[in-house]
């Protein structure tokens, strides 16, 4: 179960498994709007006041980005383009 406003952990694993292949460009495209936005209201929302669940989610969350993109700062317009493919030359 997630907090309000938050994706459960069920739409998480499913996007995650889910290859980018099989992937329409529309679900690409909302896939990084939405975490986009889970991103932000996990970090706006105190770890105190979370679930024990969505806390845990979020600090694995976190530790993956740090590994994964190692603290990257992209816009979301620069998301939006690596989800769509248009980052490459």
């Amino acid at each position: 179960m997630s907090d309000a406003g938050r994706k459960d952990w069920s739409t998480k694993a499913k996007e995650e498994v889910t290859p980018d292949s099989s992937k329409s460009t529309q679900q690409k495209v909302k896939e990084t709007f939405t975490d986009t936005g889970d991103k932000f209201a996990r970090g706006a929302q105190p770890d105190d006041d979370k679930s024990t669940g969505q806390n845990l989610a979020d600090k694995a969350g976190r530790s993956k980005d740090q590994n994964v993109h190692g603290g990257t700062g992209d816009s979301i317009l620069d998301k939006t383009k690596n989800a769509l493919g248009m980052d490459k030359h």
